[in-house]
């Protein structure tokens, strides 16, 4: 491993090689202010290091932000690991990487993210205590974090429904892009809840039989920002908003668990502008992190499901705050967690 200081915001970097293993990836710790950096760790298909190291650089800010607003003793950190290209042993590349984990010494500690689950945490905790997402003990906070993250969706936009919309859920059309892990578990959520759905994803088999299950209409993937909803929920990778896709969007809320689902900070001001309520997904999709802190943390289930279900207060502060600042929702959210950090935990409303 080798770190060394960036000029984004004193982001640190650590770089992960084991050839022998076909580890290559990059762990970026953003800050330790209210705690140990916590973020998961990401397996995808990368084309270089730059690119590995834009997106941890990305995704570890928005953990920082996420956690912070979640009002959790944790820090922001994202790991973010390159799917070789040549055949490779899942459970050896992992455990390499919990041996690179285990070298910051509590300082970052990860969980699953996209590409991940909890086979590969059980690799990971081989080698190191700092992971959770391991299968879950009953009674006790683990396992995929997913369903919480969901549920933590769900609430922000049930609370959305009602306020902003001025009906039920069972009254509204949801355009969920990307059905896996978190996509698909809101979905059927939203079903159970009555909602109408449509839903796109990449792979054409796993939304096909969701739509089956759930009654809902398929939408072409590179379509459904702009289809007819009254919500549209964001759930696969980010990069989401930009200018083009802003002036598509149709729906009236955004509430989805994407990370970083805008491209700029203007594209949120010019949602804004068009009368879209964008519900920032720095907090909306904290569900996930709780069960992982709760799990670091020693809480039982019941504290998780306390503060899942909070989503929709936290967000109601946000949208407060944008309001009385007559800022975009997004620029109010990154404001409270600056906040937030720079007070040491004491969260201003």
């Amino acid at each position: 491993m080798k770190d060394h200081m960036q000029n984004e915001g004193d982001t640190e970097y650590f770089v992960l090689r084991n050839e022998e293993a076909g580890l290559d990836g990059v762990i970026a710790l953003h800050s330790t202010a209210l705690g140990p950096g916590a973020g998961g760790c990401r397996f995808w298909h990368y084309s270089s290091r730059n690119e590995m190291l834009v997106d941890a650089a990305r995704l570890a800010r928005g953990m920082t932000y996420k956690n912070a607003l979640a009002e959790l003793p944790l820090g922001g950190a994202k790991a973010v690991l390159r799917v070789p290209d040549e055949p490779f042993d899942r459970a050896q590349l992992f455990r390499a990487f919990g041996r690179e984990v285990a070298k910051l010494r509590g300082r970052y500690f990860t969980a699953e993210d996209v590409g991940t689950c909890v086979a590969d945490m059980e690799s990971i905790a081989l080698e190191t205590v700092h992971v959770a997402g391991l299968p879950q003990v009953s009674g006790k906070p683990g396992g995929d974090p997913s369903p919480w993250t969901a549920r933590g969706v769900l609430a922000a936009m049930d609370n959305l429904a009602r306020e902003h919309l001025a009906r039920p859920l069972s009254d509204c059309t949801v355009a969920i892009q990307g059905v896996g892990n978190v996509g698909g578990a809101l979905a059927k959520l939203l079903h159970s809840r009555g909602a109408k759905l449509v839903l796109a994803d990449t792979n054409s088999d796993r939304v096909a039989k969701l739509a089956a299950e759930t009654g809902a209409v398929v939408a072409d993937v590179n379509e459904i920002c702009g289809v007819e909803a009254d919500i549209l929920a964001p759930c696969a990778l980010g990069g989401v908003f930009d200018a083009i896709t802003v002036a598509k969007v149709k729906a009236k809320v955004v509430c989805g668990a994407a990370n970083n689902q805008l491209v700029t900070e203007k594209d949120g001001v010019r949602l804004a502008e068009r009368g879209i309520l964008y519900a920032p997904d720095c907090v909306v999709n904290a569900g996930g992190i709780i069960n992982v802190a709760a799990e670091h943390l020693g809480w039982d289930n019941q504290e998780v499901v306390r503060r899942v279900d909070g989503t929709a207060e936290r967000l109601a502060r946000v949208l407060a705050r944008a309001e009385q600042s007559g800022q975009a929702p997004n620029l109010a959210a990154d404001s409270l967690a600056r906040e937030r950090v720079r007070l040491g935990g004491a969260l201003v409303a």
